[in-house]
């Protein structure tokens, strides 16, 4: 049970720590245009995000894929960005009521992209062969669904004082919290190794 807890705390800490904010930055944007009765729609697309990022995991552990680290890091705040923009330019429209397959293939593919990025680091911490790392690496994904899942709560119950208690219209909130976002993420992007060589 001490190893459940060893991994799952991993997993908690991979999403929570904040020097590592890009992945907490990721599910804001996905979440923000979203409201408690959306319940359904954000559980089905933070875990679409958690497969994708556990399907990294488990294609590195066996070797499958295998991409440059300093590519990866570059895709991660690319993603975060795609993802604001598209709240930001959608934000108010009834697009929200359309079918969830268009956001839930790129949160998919975006779980994967952030999934490659922790790829290295998991493979190092992990003891044993190949098939050994297969239960850490589910309880690995039990504790990084546990902290989205704070996340997202915090972030829904932001929403919901802001448009309750301080009037501010459910497309005014996707705006400026799709702006904040953009504006953290850009000199991420701006700032990133892959353009010094």
């Amino acid at each position: 049970m001490s190893e459940f807890w060893l991994y799952f705390n991993i997993g908690l800490q991979h999403v929570l720590d904040i020097e590592g904010y890009d992945h907490v930055l990721f599910l804001i944007a996905l979440t923000v245009p979203y409201a408690f009765k959306d319940w359904k729609r954000v559980l089905i697309l933070v875990s679409l995000f958690t497969l994708g990022h556990t399907l990294a995991l488990l294609l590195s552990v066996f070797d499958v894929i295998m991409i440059k680290a300093s590519l990866v890091e570059f895709l991660i705040p690319i993603t975060i960005l795609i993802t604001a923009l598209y709240h930001l330019f959608t934000a108010g429209k009834s697009a929200k009521k359309e079918s969830i397959t268009f956001v839930a293939f790129i949160t998919l593919f975006f779980g994967i992209i952030h999934g490659l990025g922790f790829s290295n680091y998991f493979k190092s911490i992990l003891p044993g062969d190949t098939v050994d790392k297969i239960v850490p690496l589910l309880e690995f994904a039990l504790g990084i669904e546990t902290a989205q899942l704070i996340v997202v709560l915090i972030v829904l119950l932001l929403s919901y004082i802001v448009q309750t208690f301080f009037r501010f219209s459910k497309r005014d909130w996707t705006l400026v919290v799709s702006a904040f976002v953009i504006g953290v993420v850009l000199p991420m992007i701006i700032d990133n190794a892959i353009w010094k060589g």
